[in-house]
């Protein structure tokens, strides 16, 4: 078992780290996380982007420090066309991602949890090219179980 700081180096060394090395593209959500940045109005803002050659996302994994709205920006800086199936409440967004291109997605997303995206085209995701936005927080009152307090961290 590695340690988070061995992670980067057995990944490499494994051959995990990139594009057609020891696999066709990176190993899911071994990328780097990001934390989103919140204007005065409690809109949230992001950024991520697909690097040349890396069929991943960076960062793979963004925090969101509640729920609402973010508004995300695309950037795809491949040579290859991607796009990007987002979740967002009342339905999924979709952006085609041309090579070089730039694009932005407003997502709504209301309660704590993990949610994921992805490029669906081609075999982008069986190559690595998934992602996860995790929004922090705890669920609002009238959503919560009818059960006894649980242990808090």
């Amino acid at each position: 078992m590695a340690t988070a700081q061995d992670r980067d180096l057995l990944l490499e060394k494994l051959g995990l780290d990139g594009q057609n090395k020891a696999a066709l593209g990176k190993v899911l959500n071994t990328g780097n996380i990001g934390q989103a940045t919140e204007r005065a109005d409690g809109t949230m803002e992001a950024t991520i982007r697909i690097q040349p050659d890396e069929i991943c996302w960076d960062p793979s994994i963004l925090v969101l420090p509640h729920g609402g709205d973010v508004e995300l920006t695309l950037i795809n800086d491949d040579l290859n066309t991607h796009c990007a199936l987002l979740p967002s409440n009342g339905d999924r967004k979709f952006i085609w991602l041309v090579n070089h291109s730039k694009g932005r997605a407003t997502l709504n997303l209301d309660g704590p949890g993990y949610y994921w995206f992805s490029s669906p085209t081609g075999n982008d995701e069986g190559r690595g090219l998934t992602g996860t936005i995790v929004v922090l927080g705890d669920v609002p009152p009238e959503a919560r179980l009818d059960r006894p307090p649980q242990p808090r961290p």
